[in-house]
């Protein structure tokens, strides 16, 4: 009788509020891709990673925090693309702090080269990094920045390692 394979390590994806219009709303700024594509694109990533990507959108920021503290304990690594609640998600931020595995905060565009008022995060305090401005390519390096920082913490010494 052989041993269970241990379950893949699970990403979730958060994705806040308005981001379900992807591809309709300022397809300038934001590209003409969808919500699901791109989200299929980061569960791609995750699988050639040996990752399963779970992924949830809500408009209301209690819907993200519920899933940050439902994550607790039962998930590797989140990606969270807060979108508005990046500049105000003070409850996402503190749910975020919760959390003990890897937080990588995506973004879409640039926040530093948009208007001043998207140049504050509230998520960076709590993320072990950002990944910005590289449209439906950050999410594949949302994920690929996870995996690399999950195979860090479990690597001796805990150094990380870029992803391949």
């Amino acid at each position: 009788m052989s041993a269970a394979r241990p379950a893949p390590p699970v990403v979730l994806l958060v994705s806040g509020p308005n981001l379900q219009l992807l591809g309709e709303r300022d397809p300038a700024v934001y590209g003409t891709a969808r919500l699901a594509d791109h989200v299929a694109r980061a569960s791609a990533a995750a699988t050639e990673r040996g990752l399963v990507l779970e992924h949830l959108q809500a408009d209301a920021e209690a819907d993200l925090v519920a899933a940050v503290h439902q994550a607790r304990g039962r998930v590797a690594a989140i990606v969270v693309n807060a979108g508005a609640l990046t500049h105000y998600g003070w409850a996402l931020h503190d749910a975020l702090a919760t959390f003990a595995g890897p937080v990588v905060e995506l973004h879409l565009s640039n926040p530093e080269a948009r208007e001043p008022w998207r140049r504050r995060s509230v998520i960076a305090p709590v993320a072990d990094g950002t990944i910005a401005g590289f449209g439906g390519l950050g999410y594949e390096l949302a994920v690929a920045a996870a995996a690399g920082l999950l195979a860090a913490r479990s690597a001796p010494g805990g150094r990380p390692t870029l992803p391949s």
